[in-house]
C-alpha cells in the first residue's frame, strides 16, 4: 500500500487548509488511517485518526475543535480539514494506515504504512 499526501502550503494564522491522503489500494477495512505531524527539532506526534469500522475519529487535544478528519473508503481517501490554524501547527504532516487497534491508535507503532509527508506552514 502506498499513501500519497497532498494539500499542504503556506497560510496565515487563522486560515484554513485541507489535506488529502490517497491510498494506492483499499486499506484495511477493520483498521484505521491517521495523521501525524513533525515540527522542526521535535518528535513526530499524533494529530487525528479515523477507524473505518464505525467511522469514529480520535483527536489530539491540541487540534480538537479546529481540525476535522473524514474519509471515503470507496475512494481509499482521507481528508484533514484544518481551520483556525496557528503558527504552532507548522509541521510536516504525514498520513498513515494500518490494522490499528484502538489501544494503539495514537501511536506510530500502530500503523503499517506511511505517506511521504506534506509541509504545512502557518505564518503569524
Amino acid at each position: 500500500v502506498q499513501l500519497q499526501a497532498s494539500g499542504g502550503g503556506l497560510v496565515q494564522a487563522g486560515g484554513s487548509l485541507r489535506l488529502s491522503c490517497v491510498a494506492s489500494e483499499r486499506t484495511f477495512s477493520s483498521g484505521a488511517m491517521g495523521w501525524f505531524r513533525q515540527a522542526p527539532g521535535k518528535e513526530r506526534e499524533f494529530v487525528v485518526a479515523l477507524r473505518w469500522r464505525g467511522g469514529h475519529t480520535y483527536y489530539a487535544d491540541s487540534v480538537k475543535g479546529r481540525f476535522t478528519m473524514s474519509g471515503d473508503n470507496a475512494k481509499n481517501t482521507v481528508y484533514l480539514q484544518m481551520n483556525s490554524l496557528k503558527p504552532e501547527d507548522t509541521a510536516v504532516y504525514y498520513c498513515a494506515a494500518g490494522r490499528t487497534i484502538l489501544s494503539n491508535i495514537r501511536n506510530m507503532s500502530g500503523y503499517n504504512y506511511w505517506g511521504q509527508g506534506t509541509q504545512v506552514t502557518v505564518s503569524s
